[in-house]
């Protein structure tokens, strides 16, 4: 997977770079990807490919998801695609505990425009205060638009439990990770974006975060 320069990102991440909220701060990430191999990205293709196929073995429910979806050769090498990105965004995180089969949903923009609509409101109004004019949203789908063609794209949220989730050693009080692919342009745009306590000091564990009954939402605009 080879890393991809577009100005239409450069302008976001600048802004998603780090936004103070107070208690909290959201961070969030574009970046773009041909899907042409390099460097250790054959070995581990045929890694996962392995590891795919073994699953395949093993599973006696053929009509099962995510099963019949793994049987076709072109899903498989999709899967595949995006975990090699998470590699490379990533790269001194140790993924090995993500499972293509496991982690990776397919999802419709309207998922996703409701799931950034609801968390990332307040950013948003940030974005409209600093430039004003096209919403963040607006922007966003524009620059996508230009990178991948979104109306030929298909759209994958990443979903891992703890132990494959990259964002959590940072105490991640929510994040989420998007992923556009044009498989006719062979090129994938990852979007991930998190919330972060600035409240949580060093130490803290995540998990606490995670699981107290919600209780460090209750201040914010959902």
């Amino acid at each position: 997977m080879k890393f991809l320069e577009y100005t239409p990102l450069d302008r976001i991440n600048d802004f998603l770079r780090e936004i103070n909220l107070g208690e909290r701060t959201i961070e969030g990430s574009l970046e773009a990807y041909s899907c042409k191999h390099t460097g250790t990205d054959k070995r581990l293709s045929l890694s996962l490919e392995n590891e795919i196929l073994d699953y395949l073995g093993k599973s006696s429910d053929t009509d099962s998801s995510p099963v019949e979806f793994l049987l076709s050769r072109s899903s498989r090498k999709t899967l595949i695609y995006l975990v090699l990105t998470l590699y490379h965004m990533y790269p001194d995180y140790d993924l090995s505990a993500v499972k293509a089969h496991q982690f990776f949903t397919e999802e419709s923009w309207e998922t996703f425009k409701q799931i950034f609509e609801t968390y990332m409101l307040e950013v948003s109004k940030e974005w409209i205060e600093k430039y004003g004019g096209s919403s963040l949203l607006e922007t966003l789908y524009k620059a996508l638009d230009e990178v991948v063609n979104l109306s030929e794209c298909e759209i994958y949220s990443y979903n891992p439990d703890s132990d494959a989730d990259p964002l959590l050693e940072k105490g991640a009080i929510w994040s989420f990770s998007f992923f556009f692919y044009n498989r006719k342009l062979k090129r994938v745009v990852s979007f991930s974006f998190c919330c972060l306590s600035n409240l949580v000091g060093d130490g803290f564990l995540a998990d606490n975060l995670y699981y107290e009954d919600g209780e460090i939402f209750d201040d914010m605009d959902m």
